[in-house]
């Protein structure tokens, strides 16, 4: 039933849908206590408050966007798209470089793979959705050309490390909490939040070049500019330096667009079987 839903949803078009879904970023804001605190804290946190308005009808047009980007032919989505500082990319895939792309949870994160799967293969990291009803969904918008799923466990590792070291481009979410063992805590806007080791450890395995990408959603349903940044920290040192280094490039993108990350998300809990970091037990 979701299906058909979804697929009805992307008939309309993207402005409309940007409209219904900014009012239901209030809706949800307004009737969740939960939602309504993770985004009033993390971004009092990261000194973003002054955004809370925009970034509350942003939220509810990333849930609304969904049915056209997931459902919608590539070339009709692909319209709507446009790719900034590409021949970024270019270089590193003439040169025969593995790219490791590093996509946080801001803009319409979701397109930035099938933009990318248009111009040359692309492997990522998949973990199915929690909700049964969405697995159809998601692996059917996922499962496209050039677009390769590599399972969220040790064996996609190896796919991952694989496809890399042959010189092919993997993505990854960086912003994303890891289970147990896959993650150390590090600072993310002057807090502790357990952080993901394995792209800084793909990226030095397989000597790549590792690029931030983010789409921007445009005001009043206009489409997104998928924009690739070059990766301006350093990877050197330990596990928990390598991670700070990545989540520093994750507040500076951040710092471009504030209103359009994923504030309501949970970066700050403590996954099970995690100590709390030291002066952080508060932390849930």
């Amino acid at each position: 039933m979701l299906v058909y839903l979804f697929r009805f949803l992307s008939i309309f078009p993207l402005p409309l849908l940007h409209a219904v879904g900014a009012a239901l970023g209030w809706l949800v804001y307004l009737c969740s206590s939960s939602h309504r605190r993770h985004m009033r804290t993390n971004m009092a946190l990261a000194g973003y408050t002054q955004h809370l308005s925009a970034a509350i009808a942003e939220a509810g047009k990333s849930i609304v966007e969904l049915p056209f980007i997931w459902c919608a032919s590539p070339q009709r989505v692909s319209r709507l798209a446009n790719a900034e500082n590409w021949e970024l990319v270019q270089n590193e895939l003439d040169a025969g470089r593995g790219i490791v792309f590093l996509t946080p949870h801001l803009g319409c994160f979701e397109i930035v793979a099938q933009e990318i799967a248009l111009r040359t293969e692309l492997m990522v990291m998949y973990r199915p959705p929690k909700q049964e009803a969405l697995k159809p969904l998601v692996e059917g918008a996922r499962a496209r050309k050039n677009l390769l799923l590599a399972p969220a466990n040790m064996s996609g590792v190896r796919m991952l490390a694989k496809f890399l070291k042959k010189g092919q481009p993997i993505g990854l979410l960086p912003d994303q909490v890891p289970q147990e063992g896959e993650g150390v805590w590090a600072d993310f806007f002057g807090r502790s939040a357990y952080t993901m080791t394995l792209p800084a450890k793909l990226a030095r395995m397989g000597d790549a070049t590792v690029i931030i990408t983010y789409a921007e959603r445009l005001p009043g349903g206009k489409g997104f500019i998928v924009r690739f940044v070059p990766f301006d920290g350093t990877l050197d040192g330990d596990t928990a330096e390598q991670a700070r280094a990545i989540n520093a490039a994750m507040e500076r993108l951040i710092a471009r667009n504030p209103a359009q990350y994923y504030w309501s998300y949970n970066r700050y809990k403590v996954p099970a079987g995690i100590d709390a970091p030291v002066a952080a037990e508060e932390q849930a």
